[in-house]
């Protein structure tokens, strides 16, 4: 099932490799801190200074073994790989094969037609710094396995879309950012040259730097060093991108990152030195902001200048960064869907903060659980959550990761304790009884599962895969599923956009009498009314409340997942 990125947990210490590094006490005890309390499986980081290379990691490849990640170890880099794509245009633009302001219709095969705006075509430049007016995600993005969402996204779909398109706004006017602009860019030079995408990557950037493990297919090596991914806690799929691997496809590892990073910076001499300082420079008009190279961003502070990007996929976060001087670079990757951006931003300007990581609440109960039994687990959880609720992290989600973890091992009694502790904590948590009626279908406790799956299904119509199980046991749940009319007008008062975080939006629009989300990087899917403000997704367990202030206009959104709530305030338009 494809996610939204939480937090998740995990219990366990895990031991560091001891290569020497110069990262600073306080970073490293940040990142022990992370894995210890379940937040990330593992973490390695690449650090380019003064004195070279250095490499510091810590925690798993997987949270079902004990083999530690390092500086070899392979992560998927999602949206970093749109640095790839950007410097492999800028090379094709040095070898004179194609221009910045080439028209994107140029490239395209015969039949195909791009839409163009008052007369203006999109040219290859605004694919690369997302001012093509081309939307985030196809709305024709359908995808069999949510868990492996762009696996089956075809050439057909992605000329399909672009033909049929209507652009919302003038070309080059503002900044969106676009999975489907990059993704098309990458193809559009891929076939041009008579090859894959992978093949291209290859040819242009991993076989000159000698990037051995940066690849899209994996090799026997890197599948033998594959850091697998994780969300919430739980082993996901890898992710696919056969047609759109430009905007996100790459998978690679620390120690390639970093000659990547080298040559960016100018410390490894490298003949596509010219066509990365191409895509490091501004491509935008003027002051705009956000300063956008090829591929790559830039942030300036008083402080520092930092050219980066980040990426993210179904299990894993990634992070690369330098400064404009090329005198310090930074790599971060994790198996896991929680950013890891402010310890990169921090590395490269101490300024950055580095937030304190809160001690996940299940790693204490677990303890107490293990040590002095299930009574004692619940008592303490009860006691603290009223006396410390401040010092630990109490999200439902910590919780359903203990509970889960106790029913992979078989220890029912202790999963059905934690569920059931986890439900009542949470009674308005389609996710605490769904977990408790999972536990209780594994210890074949029929009428209890069926009772905790009705209960899961009824908080939140949207949960399937409750439906789903309701659906084995010869239960239908359309009994507990309300049908919810929501008028037209109420609907389009939801329309916009909500920033949960800087620069993570939630883009609310309407077709007709369905409303749609998409969160940043992330495909749109409909949501659906489970009363006039609340609605579901179907494809993530997860709900959005819209909030109206005293005057009755809509100001914010609510999403709830996992027992987190994230408000976001909406934008004007």
């Amino acid at each position: 099932m494809l996610r939204i990125v939480l937090l998740f947990l995990i219990a366990g210490f895990f031991p560091a490799c001891q290569a020497q590094t110069s990262l600073s006490e306080e970073v490293k005890d940040n990142i022990r801190q992370r894995v210890d309390n379940g937040i990330h499986p593992g973490i390695v980081v690449g650090v380019i200074d003064s004195d070279g290379a250095q490499y510091y990691a810590y925690g798993v490849k997987s949270v079902n073994g004990n083999e530690p990640v390092d500086e070899h170890s392979v992560f998927e880099i999602g949206s970093i790989s749109k640095t790839f794509t950007g410097i492999i245009l800028a090379n094709m633009v040095i070898k004179g094969r194609m221009k910045l302001d080439d028209p994107l219709q140029k490239y395209l095969p015969e039949g195909v037609t791009a839409p163009t705006r008052k007369g203006a075509s999109i040219k290859l430049v605004n694919l690369s710094n997302h001012t093509s007016s081309l939307p985030r995600m196809p709305d024709n993005f359908n995808p069999a396995n949510p868990a492996n969402p762009f696996a089956d996204y075809s050439e057909k779909q992605l000329y399909d879309f672009l033909e049929n398109y209507e652009l919302p706004r003038d070309i080059g006017s503002q900044y969106e950012y676009s999975n489907y602009a990059a993704g098309l860019l990458g193809h559009i030079m891929a076939t041009t040259q008579g090859m894959t995408y992978e093949e291209l990557m290859i040819e242009v950037i991993a076989n000159p730097l000698e990037l051995r493990d940066t690849r899209i297919a994996f090799t026997p090596n890197m599948k033998k060093n594959l850091a697998t991914g994780h969300h919430e806690g739980v082993q996901v799929e890898n992710w696919d991108l056969p047609t759109m691997a430009g905007a996100g496809g790459i998978r690679s590892t620390a120690v390639d990152l970093v000659k990547y990073l080298r040559a960016n910076m100018g410390k490894e001499k490298s003949k596509l030195y010219p066509a990365m300082q191409m895509s490091h420079k501004n491509s935008r008009e003027g002051s705009a902001n956000p300063i956008v190279g090829l591929g790559w961003h830039t942030t300036v502070s008083p402080d520092v200048e930092i050219i980066w990007h980040n990426g993210g996929t179904g299990g894993y976060r990634s992070f690369a960064g330098f400064t404009r001087e090329g005198d310090r670079g930074v790599v971060v990757l994790t198996n896991s869907t929680v950013s890891i951006d402010d310890i990169g931003l921090h590395l490269l300007n101490p300024k950055a903060p580095l937030p304190p990581i809160v001690p996940s609440i299940a790693v204490k109960i677990r303890s107490e659980i293990d040590t002095r039994g299930v009574e004692a687990g619940v008592k303490l959880y009860r006691e603290l959550k009223k006396d410390q609720g401040d010092k630990y992290d109490f999200r439902e989600s910590q919780l359903a990761r203990l509970g889960n973890d106790y029913l992979r091992k078989g220890e029912m009694e202790k999963a059905i304790a934690v569920f059931s502790l986890n439900a009542d904590a949470y009674p308005e948590s389609s996710n605490a009884f769904y977990g408790l009626g999972e536990v209780y279908m594994k210890q074949g406790t029929r009428e209890k599962a069926i009772e905790n799956y009705r209960r899961s299904v009824a908080l939140n119509p949207g949960n399937q895969q409750a439906i789903d199980m309701l659906k084995k046991l010869g239960v239908d749940a359309a009994d507990v599923i309300k049908e919810i009319v929501v008028e037209e007008e109420t609907l389009e008062s939801y329309v916009g956009q909500y920033e949960l975080a800087p620069g993570f939006i939630l883009a609310v629009s309407r077709d007709a009498h369905q409303l749609k989300a998409q969160l940043t990087g992330q495909p749109e899917f409909p949501v659906f009314p489970k009363s006039q403000n609340v609605f579901y997704y179907k494809v993530v367990q997860a709900q959005l409340t819209f909030n109206e202030n005293s005057a009755g206009a809509v100001e914010s959104v609510t999403l709830h997942q996992g027992g987190r709530d994230m408000v976001g305030k909406k934008l004007e338009k």
